[in-house]
């Protein structure tokens, strides 16, 4: 079973791409996750976890739902973590991770797809997210190729700056910039709800037919890259800046 964390539609991608791939079936995380629902799993076929990498890391919120919830049946595991240019030392904590579950860790693999996380990088343009969506796809093809022969996924190799980014420099960073508070909204804001929609942690609510924040957001960027009117910013950050939200995997 493929198992992806929905988000902003990186690992949506993939996770349908493997799928399609390996002629498995799809669970999302977010209905579980934003429902508070311990998740109660099975599968025949192995499980692959795919999410996009937060802080050199999986996303807390994806780890949390792997931590309470029950993924019975087959027992090896492999992890698949898009990220902007490169994953850190997630290996340790991903294994860990397994062990907790009585799963097998069979590997990481990173896999560039275009950054989303205009709250401190820029996104590409639309023609450029389009290259680096096609630069992808061998990656993916080489992943689905390793589950399909059972093999697993090869280490990364990390150094010392990799594991203090995954370490120390994910905790500071949770600690003291995944806030919502900066998010503003302008007069362009039509009151659809999408971005209430597409919070994965069911963070956002309208008031007054405006989106207000509720404080413990996952900086997913969700909100801000999907909304249609372009009425939401990340203070002065993202002024500016394109907006990308991957799209449908076509097959």
């Amino acid at each position: 079973m493929i198992v992806y964390f929905s988000g902003t539609g990186n690992s949506r991608y993939c996770a349908k791409l493997l799928a399609d791939r390996l002629g498995d079936r799809l669970a999302d995380s977010v209905p579980f996750i934003r429902d508070g629902i311990a998740a109660e799993l099975f599968s025949d076929t192995p499980w692959v976890f795919v999410a996009p990498t937060y802080a050199w890391q999986l996303p807390r919120a994806f780890v949390r739902f792997l931590e309470s919830g029950s993924f019975n049946g087959i027992r090896e595991a492999w992890f698949l973590m898009t990220c902007g240019s490169e994953a850190g030392a997630p290996e340790g904590h991903n294994r860990a991770l397994c062990a907790a579950k009585g799963l097998r860790y069979r590997g990481t693999l990173p896999v560039v797809m275009p950054e989303n996380y205009i709250a401190l990088f820029s996104a590409p343009q639309p023609e450029q997210a389009g290259q680096i969506i096609a630069a992808a796809r061998p990656a993916l093809e080489h992943a689905a190729a390793l589950i399909r022969e059972d093999r697993d996924f090869p280490p990364i190799r990390a150094g010392v700056l990799d594991r203090l980014k995954s370490g120390p420099v994910n905790a500071l960073f949770y600690r003291f910039y995944v806030k919502d508070k900066p998010f503003t909204v302008s007069d362009a804001c039509v009151g659809c709800g999408k971005c209430t929609r597409d919070c994965p942690l069911g963070n956002i609510s309208l008031r007054e037919g405006r989106p207000v924040w509720g404080g413990h957001c996952t900086h997913c960027m969700a909100c801000i890259c999907g909304c249609p009117a372009a009425a939401i910013e990340y203070g002065k950050i993202s002024r500016g800046k394109p907006r990308y939200q991957c799209p449908e995997y076509p097959g």
